[in-house]
């Protein structure tokens, strides 16, 4: 059985499910290099519009596998030193696949999200939670750094630099009432409800201009990086004038109104 499965659960959304649930979804390499290839692919894939991922099993992703790394290919002849580089560059590669896929993704905490896990839930663009779901930076637990795959960038900006530090800091838990509540996530549901829940949302942006949704997202990414307020209105306004000069949506959603219809967005 692979250990990440592909389906398209509705048309134009793709869920991608890290399956090896007997490990809580570990991040062997085993299961991160297949996941990465998948993003590639479906981020290629012109029939999706918006991605879910999640983890099999009662849990997202228990960050690093203790028992078991797998193997990294092509590391034949490399030292201790390089090999552990290596296997940085395929752990962040795919957090930065996630950033970078056409579509939106909406990560599925259907439970823990710790260590790598947490940062993988990080990279997506919006977090729905379950009831059961947590989330720890678990590095500083281990006598390591909890700053990995990003989570020092990701975190402070999604809630705030001392709510982050906190947290990164004391490798406590955080339940998803507690998640919601300072923004981690965007919603908490039933354990049960969680997927539909995800297809609820990616209905909604499914309805949307397929360009408008993705220059969103890369605008939103694009933020974080900005040198300033007044470098990344600039970015902004040429993506609103590409779109309202190259397409008819905006007179699109002037009749749809006027005619009171869903409008149809064909860019």
């Amino acid at each position: 059985m692979p250990y990440v499965e592909i389906e398209k659960p509705r048309p134009l959304v793709t869920l991608i499910t890290l399956n090896r649930p007997e490990r809580m979804n570990a991040m062997a390499f085993d299961v991160m290099i297949p996941l990465r290839q998948a993003l590639d692919a479906v981020s290629a894939d012109n029939d999706t519009r918006v991605v879910v991922l999640t983890g099999a099993g009662s849990g997202f992703c228990s960050g690093a596998d203790l028992e078991d790394s797998g193997r990294i290919p092509g590391i034949d002849g490399l030292t201790t030193t390089t090999i552990a580089h290596r296997a940085l560059e395929v752990l962040d590669g795919v957090i930065v696949a996630i950033r970078r896929m056409h579509q939106p993704v909406i990560a599925a905490v259907n439970g823990p999200a710790i260590g790598g896990g947490f940062c993988l839930s990080l990279a997506c663009d919006i977090r729905l939670a379950s009831e059961s779901a947590y989330f720890r930076a678990a590095g500083i637990n281990n006598g390591l750094t909890s700053a990995e795959l990003g989570i020092s960038y990701l975190l402070p900006r999604a809630i705030g630099a001392s709510r982050a530090a906190e947290i990164m800091l004391t490798g406590r838990d955080v339940a998803a009432d507690e998640a919601q509540r300072i923004g981690l996530v965007a919603d908490v549901v039933p354990d049960g409800d969680l997927l539909a829940a995800c297809y609820s949302t990616a209905e909604q942006m499914i309805g949307f201009s397929r360009i408008g949704v993705e220059l969103t997202k890369r605008l939103l990414a694009s933020s974080l990086d900005a040198g300033s307020l007044r470098s990344h209105m600039d970015h902004e306004g040429c993506a609103q004038l590409y779109v309202r000069l190259t397409t008819g949506n905006f007179e699109e959603a002037i009749d749809a109104r006027r005619a009171d219809r869903a409008p149809r967005f064909v860019d």
